[in-house]
C-alpha cells in the first residue's frame, strides 16, 4: 500500500455532467477514463492531463457546452 503525504493535486469543481458529444466533463474537461482512472496515474501523467484542460474547456466553451460565448 502506498504512504501518501500529501492529497492528490485533481481538477474537480464538484460539477459532474459529462457531455455526449465531446465526452468531456463540463466541470474539469476530463474524459471518464481520466476521471476514472485519476488516482492511479502518477503525478506525472495527471500533471500532463492537467496541462491540457484549459485548451479543452475553450473548446468546450467554443461548441456552446458551456452557455454562450462572450
Amino acid at each position: 500500500m502506498q504512504n501518501r503525504s500529501r492529497p492528490i493535486e485533481t481538477p474537480c469543481k464538484k460539477v459532474c455532467a459529462v457531455d455526449g458529444q465531446t465526452g468531456l466533463c463540463l466541470g474539469c474537461a476530463r474524459s471518464l477514463n481520466e476521471i476514472g482512472g485519476w488516482s492511479s496515474f502518477s503525478d506525472a501523467e495527471r500533471r500532463s492531463i492537467m496541462d491540457d484542460l484549459d485548451a479543452r474547456m475553450e473548446r468546450l466553451k467554443s461548441l456552446g457546452k458551456l452557455g454562450p460565448v462572450a
